[in-house]
């Protein structure tokens, strides 16, 4: 059975209640990142650019306005990454939600579906993109392509392709489409480039699913097939996942939610410096130690933006261990990433890789000029119990959003009420 196979096999499958539940937690922290990322005035001209472009009005985008169902997925997904604070899930090497869910609305609006069914397709879809970021494998992503907007293109193929009811041939098509469209490199991380790879997915997924709804055919197998997607982006072709696809528990259920608005390669090293009691002016020396995964994605060693700050260990050290909040994104504008006591303490930061950590570990060292050094780690594989995930996001929605504006999201997704959370979403 090949990837292409077990896709559409899974498809139209029954949700699993778990996972359901921890897409709705993702579905939450999706559009508060999103309402997030739309306030962003980094975003303004790009948002006004798109709107611009008019045409019906099938579908919400963030902070208000209606567009056609693949123009409001590109805007979407191009916000609710802006913020880089949305989930992430390590086995693949992505970020799920911003590819998939804003495909799932946009389709779920145009037709007129209910909030479940927009909810179960966008789990579907999130699923699949994990298990096509294991097809592509840790060479894909090393050599350069950003799994987010590749394996997340097909997951929202999928999820497209579930709202529209297509055949198992149209799926195939739709697929096969997607595989002409799939793209995103990580050339573009630190810059507007990165969130509008997702966004691209997204439209991707829309617009591959109806064209294969109206009749447009492609390759048989244009994911796994010979000079295919897989051929020519470097994929592993890992089959094995694909035996527990469907089955409990599904993948989502080790997602990542970032409780800090940077790259979550980060997030490791920023919790175990929250365990450490130090001044700054006592610190003679930080080394973090990551997996050498990182080095190539979150290691700018000095940034000069905002955008490119949440890209740095250096820079995110400093900025933790001079009490900024890294977990507002407000925090990481350009004047914090010139701002001279900062660049002058991320000149004590060094980064050095090690092997024996995972890649959702971190374990740093302070040198003290008064005394002994402080070793702090972290594993962001610990896990969180439900009622905790939910607190945690709940808090970060309000920090976010403010704390009436959270709530009211929080009862939209909570009840399941598609009109309620369209408005919440549309409220600038």
């Amino acid at each position: 059975m090949t990837i292409t196979d077990a896709l559409l096999a899974f498809a139209t499958v029954e949700a699993d209640r778990d996972a359901r539940d921890m897409m709705r937690l993702s579905l939450f922290d999706w559009a508060v990142c999103g309402l997030g990322g739309a306030g962003d005035p980094g975003f303004d001209a790009f948002r006004r650019s798109v709107l611009a472009q008019g045409g019906q009005a099938e579908a919400s985008v963030l902070g208000g306005g209606r567009l056609p169902a693949p123009s409001a997925a590109l805007l979407n997904g191009t916000l609710s990454h802006a913020l880089d604070f949305d989930d992430t899930h390590f086995a693949h090497i992505g970020h799920p939600s911003v590819a998939v869910v804003p495909a799932a609305l946009a389709l779920s609006q145009r037709n007129g579906l209910s909030f479940d069914a927009m909810l179960d397709a966008a789990l579907v879809g999130v699923e699949a993109s994990i298990h096509v970021g294991l097809w592509l494998g840790r060479a894909h992503y090393q050599i350069g392509f950003h799994q987010t907007a590749t394996a997340g293109a097909f997951g929202a193929t999928l999820a497209a392709a579930r709202l529209l009811d297509l055949t198992p041939l149209q799926m195939r098509h739709a697929l096969g489409l997607c595989a002409s469209l799939a793209s995103g490199v990580k050339a573009q991380f630190g810059t507007a480039a990165k969130p509008l790879n997702a966004g691209l997915a997204a439209r991707s997924g829309v617009e591959a699913a109806l064209w294969a709804h109206t009749g447009m055919t492609a390759a048989a197998d244009g994911l796994a097939g010979s000079l295919g997607f897989g051929d020519t982006h470097h994929a592993a072709g890992a089959t094995d996942h694909l035996e527990t696809l469907g089955q409990r528990p599904w993948r989502i259920m080790s997602i990542s939610h970032k409780f800090h608005a940077c790259c979550h390669g980060l997030h490791a090293m920023l919790e175990a410096l929250g365990d450490a009691d130090i001044s700054p002016d006592d610190i003679s020396r930080v080394t973090v130690k990551t997996h050498p995964r990182w080095m190539s994605v979150c290691n700018k060693p000095d940034p000069d933006t905002g955008l490119a700050a949440k890209f740095s260990y250096r820079h995110t050290a400093a900025m933790a261990l001079s009490g900024c909040s890294t977990a507002h994104s407000q925090m990481f504008t350009d004047q914090v990433a010139i701002d001279p006591g900062l660049v002058a303490l991320r000149q004590r930061v060094f980064v050095v890789e090690d092997a024996e950590l995972t890649e959702m570990q971190a374990r740093v060292r302070l040198e003290r000029q008064s005394g002994h050094p402080i070793e702090v780690f972290h594993d962001l594989a610990a896990p969180l119990t439900p009622a905790t995930r939910e607190r945690k996001l709940r808090d970060k929605a309000s920090g976010v959003l403010g704390t009436a504006p959270a709530e009211q999201l929080w009862s939209a997704v909570a009840q399941g009420d598609l009109a309620q959370f369209s408005a919440a979403l549309e409220r600038s």
